[in-house]
């Protein structure tokens, strides 16, 4: 059950985000990447910065902000 929890967060994540950056998701499987990679994204870059977020609004702040700028980042790259 927490895998399918952890898979659903991942991809509503991702799909906020991708909304945030651009207007839409990337389907499923692109919005479960973003949404996990970004989780790990936003807990290193906080992490680095010395923020704590506490609780599962904090957790999912922190998620947010890492697919956004995972996000960011990939568009960077790809020249968008």
């Amino acid at each position: 059950m927490n895998l399918i929890y952890f898979l659903l967060v991942g991809a509503v994540i991702g799909w906020v985000a991708g909304l945030i950056m651009r207007g839409g998701g990337s389907g499923l499987l692109g919005n479960i990447l973003v949404g996990v990679v970004g989780a790990m994204v936003g807990g290193f870059l906080f992490k680095l910065l010395g923020i704590t977020w506490g609780g599962t609004l904090g957790s999912l702040g922190t998620s947010l902000v890492g697919a956004i700028v995972l996000l960011w980042v990939v568009g960077l790259i790809r020249g968008k």
